[in-house]
């Protein structure tokens, strides 16, 4: 029995008795574990045995790895990577052909790395159970043995195991299958898909250590999507824009995007490459909207890291079966475009890590990194395949209703394409920050950024920002209350700018020196330009800087404010027509006085929103060790 969207809904909608139906019913699902034909018993995975109604739990899912393991050890290796905040094991699962496991020498004999990330979001374990099949089938029964041929295949069963094992069959509710599922959150209830730059959650800094140990040539992310109906079983995209290579670029275009999709449809399902996302979710015809990941997501982050990154999206509604033989085979696909174009991509790759290694020396060049993207105003044309609906006004949400038939719907639709370069910085040789500022130095350090510190206090005159204007996102998002927000996004400097300053700046020993001559250099701009969406100041770790410290009691400040009309009558004037014409400020008298207060020494001493970091043109005279 497969419980679609609107059944799920209906029966919500119906209180307690209804809700005991929908468990039923997934009962009934994992039911059939017991009269599931399978045509090979003993290396069947947990999910086949169960004709996918049910996904393995944690335990059962290393048990089969570790079974697949002691029966081909010369080619599965499972190495642990860290530790999740509740203390379960972190580990990724290897499948190389001739048994070497280590990526140096992998890197060294020029084959190429493919690491698939599965259940980040742990409701969505599709790509999981993918693994295994294809794990099997490359080193059991062989059947996809050719797949190693010169891929060293690396995956990680379960990023988000704490979320992994919050199973209930209520996660997911627009999800059809399986019986249970994890949960979107860590322990600490954070999304590790908004958490790739900020890095808080321990699964991110060990993903870091072990992303950076393995350097893989391309990137996988594993979800399941939510959103609109339509026939596509399986949706992806490799990310594009300004920030990619060109060649890189050049070969997701022509070659990989077009090669996956047609390898997935030819091998039983439906692909769209591209993630659908509507202009209007409640009007399909408008179109299908523009998508851009910034670094917080893992296939923006990895386009800073220099490698092709996809991001893999089954449709949710489409039964568990279908969705995990749909993931199956985009990465046989791609496993398959590896073997074949193992040499171009590497040789990408490698070039993209020499143009990041260059970055910083543009920096008497005044050249520009783009930092935030957004559409450009570019249409085209996507034929589109969904589903006929009906619109009509809702008497319960009040808005338009959109309603799925299982007719085809096969049309040609307008598509937001093309990249506007939102935010952009010119690029320095180096950034300096504080060594007071642990906590912005450490996200870098978990990066594995290289970092070099000063010997001895130094001061200099140099370029950095004073910020104005902040707006602060309430309520949370991701633990942090971020300066950033949807709105802010799309319209940068209304909600707070930061202005380009020169400056007098001391800097004590044991401050940190990031130059942009290292292959991490995109993750320093990010990380340090203030403008960045996922920057360390959009996420609230500079929030102390726009806190004012000293302040002037009324009766001192009154006497001031007299003192400084007296001497200076355009300031008198200035002051004089703020209280005709700005009703709110003439009735506020703590900000009649602060408007001298702000005007005065004392103010501009202890300026707010004066950002720290310092950006260095060149390096004479710093006294830098490592």
């Amino acid at each position: 029995m497969k419980i679609g969207l609107g059944l799920m809904l209906a029966m919500a909608f119906g209180g307690v008795a209804y809700g005991q139906t929908v468990a039923q019913a997934r009962l009934m699902d994992a039911s059939k574990v017991a009269v599931c034909k399978v045509s090979d018993a003993e290396w069947a995975t947990p999910a086949e045995k169960s004709c996918y109604a049910t996904t393995p739990d944690y335990v059962e899912t290393m048990d089969y790895l570790k079974r697949v393991r002691a029966a081909a050890p010369g080619q599965v290796s499972i190495e642990p990577f860290g530790k999740t905040g509740e203390g379960r094991e972190l580990d990724i699962v290897i499948a190389s052909r001739d048994g070497v496991f280590d990526p140096a020498a992998i890197h060294a004999a020029k084959r190429p790395i493919v690491l698939v990330q599965n259940s980040i979001h742990a409701g969505e374990m599709d790509g999981k159970d993918a693994c295994l099949a294809l794990l099997r089938d490359m080193v059991i029964n062989k059947s996809k043995a050719a797949l190693l041929e010169r891929v060293v295949f690396v995956f990680i069963p379960m990023y988000n195991a704490d979320g992994h094992e919050r199973r209930s069959a209520y996660n997911r509710i627009n999800q059809d299958g399986p019986a249970e599922m994890g949960w979107r959150g860590n322990g600490t209830n954070l999304n590790l898909n908004r958490d790739y730059l900020k890095a808080d959650a321990p699964e991110t800094r060990a993903f870091m250590t072990m992303f950076h140990h393995w350097l893989p040539d391309f990137f996988v992310d594993d979800h399941v999507t939510d959103g609109a109906d339509y026939q596509y079983d399986v949706t992806f995209t490799i990310d594009g824009g300004p920030n990619v290579p060109v060649e890189t670029a050049k070969w997701v275009d022509e070659v990989a995007t077009p090669t996956l999709k047609n390898y997935v449809d030819a091998h039983g399902h439906l692909a769209s490459p591209t993630y659908i996302t509507f202009v209007n979710d409640n009007d399909p015809a408008a179109g299908l909207g523009f998508n851009d990941d910034p670094p917080r997501f893992s296939t923006g982050y990895v386009v800073l890291e220099g490698r092709p990154g996809m991001l893999v999206e089954l449709h949710m509604l489409k039964d568990y079966r279908t969705r995990v033989t749909g993931n199956y085979e985009i990465l046989a696909g791609l496993m398959e475009l590896m073997n074949r174009d193992a040499d171009k991509v590497i040789a990408m790759n490698a070039a993209a890590d020499k143009e990041a290694e260059a970055l910083g020396s543009h920096a008497a060049e005044n050249v520009k990194f783009p930092l935030a993207l957004g559409w450009g105003g570019e249409t085209s044309q996507f034929s589109f395949r969904g589903y006929q609906y009906t619109r009509t006004l809702s008497e319960v949400s009040g808005a338009m209703r959109v309603q799925y038939s299982h007719e085809p719907w096969n049309v040609s639709l307008p598509i937001q394409s093309g990249f506007k370069v939102v935010t952009e910085a010119t690029i320095p040789a180096a950034y300096i920050i504080p060594a007071q500022w642990t906590h912005v130095i450490d996200a870098l350090a978990a990066h594995q950024v290289e970092i070099e510190r000063t010997t001895a206090p130094w001061e200099g005159t140099l370029e950095t920002y004073e910020c104005s204007g902040m707006t602060w996102q309430d309520p949370p998002f991701e633990g942090r209350h971020p300066t950033f927000n949807g709105e802010a996004m799309r319209n940068p400097g209304k909600y707070g700018v930061c202005a380009p300053v020169t400056e007098k700046m001391s800097f004590p020993a044991g401050s940190a020196v990031v130059r942009l001559n290292q292959r991490l250099s995109k993750v320093v701009l990010e990380w340090l330009e203030p403008a960045g969406p996922d920057s360390a100041l959009q996420w609230g770790f500079f929030d102390s800087i726009f806190e004012q410290k000293e302040y002037g009691e009324n009766y001192v400040v009154e006497k001031l404010a007299r003192e400084m009309m007296a001497k200076d009558p355009k300031l008198k004037e200035e002051f004089e027509k703020k209280v005709a014409n700005d009703p709110v400020f003439a009735g506020s008298s703590y900000a009649r006085l602060n408007f001298f207060y702000e005007r005065s020494p004392w103010f501009t001493a202890n300026r707010v929103g004066m950002y720290p970091v310092g950006r260095l043109l060149k390096l004479d005279g710093i006294p830098i060790g490592r």
